[in-house]
């Protein structure tokens, strides 16, 4: 098979988009993923909990109180603290109620639960990701005792009860900053299964003719890694990074709900639906509303990200 070289491109280049084992083109991916109804539904659903959260502090300033603001006019205390009015108190005031006892705004918690929820499963993605790709790029690309040590280092780490460590970690680490603790744990279990994938990518390329072009030219390893191998992994990557965030997200949701996440009066989704659990028959928007954009949000991500799957890694991540 030739090669084709591109006059603007110099030997240690990867070849053009379209080519053997490069990533799809972009136009044609957001073409693909807009012209299908539920990929694109879901786009826009992560796009907008995205701009939610980017924009907390305006929308939660626009309904006109803070998360942490109590309201007692807003609930009924001859009722063990029940909201007023039907739907747990929605109305002018509280566009999505409040919460029982304390009267704090539901809107203004949720759409701030939702900037801790997903800066903390981008953080804990980015971390997943970088990891992972050079970790498994190094296994695929060198081979020998690198591989082995880097994919022995992986079935140790998978090898760990991850939950059950991030809650002992959780509940020892007392004066730390939570979401900045809940990122980094989160992270440090979460790379092997995206460095086993780049890895089986990175065993399939190696002997391209493409990287063995590059190599006969002089090219050294930083250089086919960086020009060659990672430009065409990157459709894998991409698609993997995409499905990790909804995972992310759920794992946020179960440490907060589980007590051992952020720490109020910082919210939460996980830790609001905890709260709600008491108050599931007496108020059931309180449930609701949390468990609602917890849904959205896992859903969304993962729509979209079997939807950029199908498009960009259309062999299921296999070499």
């Amino acid at each position: 098979m030739s090669i084709v070289t591109d006059p603007t491109t110099g030997p240690g280049d990867a070849p053009a988009a379209g080519g053997p084992g490069s990533p799809a083109v972009p136009d044609s991916t957001w073409r693909r993923l807009w012209g299908d109804r539920g990929s694109r539904t879901a786009l826009i659903a992560a796009a907008l909990l995205i701009l939610v959260a980017l924009t907390a502090p305006l929308l939660s300033r626009l309904g006109g109180w803070s998360p942490t603001a109590f309201d007692a006019d807003a609930i009924d205390p001859y009722l063990g603290g029940l909201p007023h009015g039907a739907l747990g108190g929605i109305g002018a005031d509280h566009w999505l109620g409040v919460e029982p006892v304390t009267g704090r705004d539901l809107f203004a918690r949720v759409v701030h639960g939702a900037q801790v929820s997903l800066l903390i499963a981008f953080a804990a993605t980015a971390i997943v990701v970088v990891t992972g790709t050079a970790a498994g790029i190094a296994a695929g690309y060198f081979g020998g005792r690198v591989d082995t040590v880097l994919s022995r280092l992986m079935d140790l780490t998978m090898s760990f009860p991850s939950l059950i460590f991030m809650i002992a970690m959780m509940s020892v680490a007392q004066d730390v900053n939570r979401v900045a603790l809940m990122t980094v744990v989160i992270g440090v279990f979460g790379w092997p299964g995206i460095a086993r994938v780049v890895r089986a990518e990175a065993l399939a390329l190696r002997h391209r003719e493409f990287v063995e072009a590059a190599r006969a030219c002089g090219s050294g390893p930083w250089r086919i890694l960086t020009r060659q191998v990672l430009p065409n992994i990157s459709g894998p990557v991409i698609a993997y990074t995409t499905l990790l965030v909804p995972g992310m997200i759920s794992t946020e949701a179960a440490l907060s709900f589980l007590g051992v996440g952020v720490r109020p009066p910082t919210p939460s989704w996980g830790q609001m639906i905890a709260e709600a659990v008491a108050y599931y028959e007496t108020d059931p928007m309180y449930f609701i509303v949390p468990s609602t954009f917890l849904f959205v949000a896992v859903l969304a991500f993962t729509v979209l990200g079997d939807a950029l799957r199908d498009i960009l890694d259309p062999q299921g991540g296999r070499p």
